[in-house]
């Protein structure tokens, strides 16, 4: 499974001369000297991957590996959609097992990258995670990311919360159709491939969110671009443990929280092959554009005064919004001309 899903980020690049001053470590015979208060910092980091790493797994399908988290002591695993895929069976080496159980997919919710996997014959001592109020980050919080990259089990890299509330897009391939994550975080914890599905945690112990993205840079390493180091994204907690409860509950997402406009789109490119909105192909019967009078051949350039020109900032400006809100839509038809209607949203379908 592509765990860790590169998504693309603008970057520019500019020569900066740094002048250092105050910030050498002073050093004597019998060595450099420690600020103070490393060994306390140290410890915390020791006792946080002893506390939390007993929580992490590693998922693996037939061709696939990613990471995930034990969720409950009933056998519940939560990890991301793209982890899992399209496969409904697996085996989950847990920490410190010589051998894998098998597991079973319980539910998946793509739109928000989440999925939950059982253990067929949950043993006894399972160590649930302690999920925390991700509402309360904030940036410059110290951050460890607990997974399986490369398939290293048990591994750990250390950062900080770069930014929460970041809306980023999953790109589509390999399976998944992508995904707008609305209230993400960033972190400069080193997140690589088979770190999604993990554990991004705080020096408390909990867990604050699910890795699920590492930004690459189009600008450079030619086709693909090539890692952008120290900027990864997760899951927030307080969406993980909604989502997975729903799952566990019913094995579906019976509330998904989330705005829908019920169109189908694509993006417009002018001759230059430049984005210059979001055409609707289909509008759904009875849903909020059919009620709003849209139709298929329009244009849509704006939502709620923010202009759109393509269909992922169309997705991330919809996931700002909230079910039964009527905002205004500026839309484009196929004779140049433009109008704005005010469409009530009605509320993305679950799984």
């Amino acid at each position: 499974m592509r765990p860790t899903r590169p998504i693309p980020v603008a970057a520019v690049l500019t020569a900066v001369t740094l002048t250092l001053a105050g910030c050498a470590v002073a050093a004597s015979a019998g060595g450099a000297h420690l600020p103070a208060n490393a060994p306390a910092l140290e410890q915390a980091y020791v006792s946080v991957v002893a506390r939390v790493l007993p929580s992490v797994v590693q998922i693996t399908t037939d061709h696939d590996l990613g990471s995930g988290v034990v969720f409950d002591g009933k056998g519940d695993i939560v990890t991301n959609a793209h982890v899992v895929g399209s496969a409904t069976k697996f085996q989950v080496r847990l920490a410190g097992s010589a051998s894998p159980y098998p597991a079973s997919l319980v539910g998946s919710y793509p739109p928000d990258d989440l999925a939950v996997v059982h253990l067929d014959s949950p043993p006894s001592g399972l160590r649930p995670a302690h999920f925390g109020d991700s509402s309360k980050l904030a940036i410059g919080d110290i951050v460890l990311a607990m997974g399986n990259p490369l398939g290293l089990t048990g591994t750990v890299t250390n950062g900080i919360v770069s930014g929460p509330g970041r809306t980023v897009t999953e790109p589509q391939g390999g399976g998944s159709p992508g995904a707008t994550l609305p209230d993400a975080i960033q972190t400069s914890a080193a997140i690589n491939p088979g770190n999604s599905g993990g554990a991004l945690v705080d020096l408390a112990g909990d867990v604050i969110g699910i890795p699920t993205l590492a930004a690459i840079d189009t600008q450079i390493g030619g086709t693909g671009g090539s890692a952008a180091p120290g900027i990864g994204f997760a899951i927030a907690s307080n969406l993980v443990t909604d989502v997975a409860g729903q799952l566990v509950a019913t094995g579906h997402v019976t509330n998904s929280h989330r705005a829908e406009l019920g169109v189908q789109v694509a993006t417009v490119l002018d001759p230059n092959g430049e984005p210059t909105g979001v055409g609707i192909e289909n509008v759904i019967p009875g849903g909020p554009a059919a009620a709003a009078g849209l139709q298929p051949g329009e244009i849509i350039t704006a939502v709620n005064n923010t202009p759109v020109h393509s269909t992922p900032e169309l997705a991330a400006a919809l996931a700002h919004l909230n079910p039964g809100q009527t905002v205004p839509i500026t839309i484009t038809n196929q004779q140049g001309q433009t109008r704005t209607v005010m469409v009530t949203l009605g509320q993305l379908p679950g799984s």
